[in-house]
């Protein structure tokens, strides 16, 4: 009876929503509550945010020019602790607070040295919130100031403390120092990725030119990494970088570096023009990268398509009525923009995109001036800019011809999909799948097994062209690629159209060895540069064959790796021991497979494995692709010496 009026009392109080129904979370509790509001996710993401936190309270104290050294370090057990050499957090007894005004920083929402313009002038990190952020998220955080004459420490526990910060100490030095453990409650993943975090740590050092930042990780005491982050060039040495590591060529000589104030803001520009035919431009916004541009990359965009245009009528280097377009200018084209205001205003479901509009002007001014500038007092390095151009602008027109004489014969033919097209009984995206499968024998094994009301089976055979060191006028018309692009229907470059996508699903599949490999590599290669919304968008699938098939008797299974495989051979000879009368089949290729055993190791979706590809970091995947796919074979043979020791069950 108890708990029926219990019910009912609850049934009440949601019919009324009234003051009682506003629940006020006291102190930090808001955080732990919902920290997906404060870090963005509590999975790796959010677990690597405490960390860029923490440590652009440092970078604000080397902005505000009391800063020169960083160390932050990966200690046992995943704690992280960061130290730096500015003034230390002011430990005096706040005014209105009571407590010391470290004991605030760490203990109480929005507040720091962030607001009203007093403290810092420009600044990242989560608008004050950081630093209380980090402890509220923490099982434990430590921290230890020292003002030049005392060191003061204080520990706190999910963001509570039992004992106000204390004297522990006399120094002569300054800074602040915190060391703090990821509370295992809230996060899914309490380890970090050395490789992650460098990264950022690097993208700091070059955005604030002459920043050391010592880098250490000493999980494994007999494998300690370190790296010591300095760059004098900054954003220059960026754009350096970004060459060497993907073994790029430059074709405009030294990185051109362009910079301007108006009022509080300052700008700077950084680039460079290489062989390649990708671009790519980073922007950020008081050291935070704003994945989705914003006004400072518009403004510089425009500029830049601007310039080369006025450049070219200028020296008659144009014909009469004949324009550049952006993309034409950007081809090969690496650049870092950063911008250092007094207030960023972000945009975007993701606070990914700058929007102060008195950027946009500001930008375009200072990069139509000093730009135009430079291309006329160095006319050997604008003319191979504008020769890059010009040619870009010649391929894009080749493409267009491509593209309409692509079209025209579609229109003329009977049928415009693939010959080889096995298409599906379904129309529409919603619930219909296409494998893309290597081999003419593999596709008529996939054909008889396939489900043929939903699936739709495409072979191909030989390789394909490498999309990484040609333009998109060379896939038009190629017989490899042309037919995947017919299949899919949503066309390519400036024409495509997702919702024109005729399956829910484009499954690759391969052999599992290397060529297999290569093949997917490939196409891979050709989605990413030609059709990236199919990755980001969650299309794109690869199917898993299996590498064995374990028997005994009537008994069967399939394994995809060695491990797998072991295992079932100890299962079966369980029955006696004997392991002679258990049967090992080695798959060498999709073709030895019958439609029966590809449909139900590979093709069925209640048995198969399928691996979605997915595009968590843009940058990173566009890097990997130039390295593995392009022309230099030295940053190519580093990467597989890197990586090598984290791949398994290669199969050569």
């Amino acid at each position: 009876m108890e708990e029926i009026k219990s019910n009912m009392q609850s049934e009440l109080d949601a019919q009324n929503y009234d003051e009682n129904q506003i629940q006020v979370l006291e102190g930090l509790e808001a955080v732990r509550k919902r920290p997906g509001m404060y870090i963005g996710s509590t999975g790796t993401k959010g677990l690597h945010h405490l960390v860029y936190e923490i440590v652009d309270n440092a970078i604000d104290e080397a902005l505000a020019g009391f800063c020169t050294e960083i160390t932050v370090e990966i200690l046992p057990d995943d704690v992280i602790r960061v130290s730096d050499n500015g003034r230390g957090i002011p430990v005096g007894i706040h005014p209105k607070e009571g407590i010391s005004a470290a004991t605030v920083v760490y203990t109480i929402l929005h507040a720091g040295g962030k607001f009203g313009g007093g403290g810092y002038k420009v600044s990242g990190g989560l608008h004050g919130v950081g630093a209380s952020v980090v402890n509220a998220l923490s099982e434990w955080l430590e921290l230890t100031v020292k003002d030049g004459k005392n060191i003061h420490f204080q520990r706190f526990n999910r963001g509570n403390y039992s004992e106000p910060i204390k004297i522990i100490g006399d120094t002569s030095e300054t800074g602040t120092m915190v060391s703090f453990k990821a509370d295992h409650e809230i996060f899914e993943d309490t380890v970090y990725d050395y490789e992650v975090l460098c990264k950022r740590l690097r993208e700091q050092a070059f955005l604030n030119a002459g920043i050391k930042i010592i880098f250490t990780d000493r999980r494994n005491e007999d494998e300690i990494r370190s790296e010591t982050l300095y760059y004098e060039g900054g954003i220059r040495e960026f754009v350096t970088h970004i060459h060497e590591k993907r073994g790029l060529s430059a074709i405009s000589g030294d990185v051109i570096y362009l910079s301007g104030m108006e009022g509080d803001s300052f700008a700077e520009i950084a680039l460079q023009y290489n062989d390649s035919y990708n671009e790519l431009v980073l922007s950020f916004a008081n050291n935070i990268h704003t994945t989705d541009g914003g006004t400072h990359e518009v403004g510089f965009k425009n500029a830049l398509t601007k310039v080369i245009n006025e450049y070219g009528k200028k020296f008659n280097l144009l014909k009469d009525g004949t324009r550049l377009l952006g993309d034409d200018v950007r081809e090969g084209l690496t650049a870092i923009i950063s911008v250092k205001l007094t207030e960023c205003e972000f945009e975007g479901q993701t606070k990914g995109r700058l929007g102060n509009p008195h950027v946009k002007p500001f930008i375009e001014k200072m990069v139509m001036e000093k730009l135009m500038n430079f291309l006329e007092e160095n006319p050997t390095v604008a003319r191979a800019i504008f020769d890059k151009s010009i040619s870009a602008q010649k391929a894009r027109e080749a493409a267009k011809k491509a593209r309409d004489l692509t079209r025209r014969k579609t229109a003329m033919e009977s049928a415009s999909l693939p010959g080889k097209l096995a298409d599906c009984q379904e129309k529409g995206a919603e619930g219909t799948e296409i494998y893309i499968v290597e081999g003419d024998s593999a596709g008529g094994s996939a054909k008889e097994g396939r489900d043929r009301r939903y699936q739709a089976i495409l072979p191909l055979w030989g390789k394909m062209l490498n999309v990484e060191k040609a333009r998109i006028d060379k896939v038009y018309g190629n017989e490899k690629l042309m037919p995947v692009v017919t299949a899919l229907g949503t066309s390519i470059g400036e024409d495509f159209d997702i919702e024109k996508l005729r399956y829910g699903k484009v499954i690759i599949m391969a052999d599992a060895d290397v060529d297999g490999s290569h093949i997917r590599t490939l196409l891979l290669t050709f989605f990413f540069r030609f059709m990236p919304q199919l990755i980001t968008n969650g299309n794109i699938y690869i199917a898993q064959p299996p590498l064995f098939k374990v028997s005994r008797g009537k008994k069967f299974k399939y394994a995809f790796d060695e491990e797998e495989r072991d295992a079932y051979i100890a299962e079966f000879a369980d029955e006696d021991g004997n392991t002679s009368r258990v049967g090992v089949q080695r798959y060498k290729g999709l073709g030895e497979m019958s439609s029966e055993q590809l449909w139900e190791t590979t093709m069925n979706p209640e048995t198969r494995s399928m691996l979605q590809v997915r595009l968590e970091d843009a940058e990173k995947a566009d890097e990997i692709f130039t390295v593995l796919m392009g022309d230099q074979v030295a940053p190519r043979r580093d990467f597989i010496e890197t990586n090598a020791r984290y791949v398994q069950n290669l199969d050569i």
